[in-house]
């Protein structure tokens, strides 16, 4: 009997603020933006990808045009799409 395994797809279990801030805040550490915009845009689709480009004031192909690997989205951009997650970035100082 053949097994079945389904593809992962990290937006299923992105179900609650903590979540989600624990998630980007993960991505945060990975040298590669791409990663970053990765994490946003599983949370954009966990949430609802025209839910989230209207709160943001954004229209919905530029949020995908935003979110997808490569891209370089402005920081204001960056900025209104985690207002309308519900996330902020913060700072913290480097261990050394």
């Amino acid at each position: 009997m053949a097994t079945h395994i389904a593809p992962f797809d990290a937006a299923d279990y992105l179900d609650d603020e903590h979540t989600i801030a624990e998630y980007l805040t993960a991505a945060l550490e990975d040298p590669n933006p791409d990663v970053f915009l990765t994490a946003v845009r599983d949370v954009a689709r966990a949430r609802g990808m025209a839910q989230l480009a209207k709160d943001a004031g954004l229209g919905r192909e530029s949020l995908y045009k935003a979110l997808t690997p490569g891209a370089k989205p402005r920081y204001d951009t960056v900025l209104k799409l985690l207002n309308a997650l519900g996330v902020r970035l913060s700072a913290t100082p480097v261990q050394s």
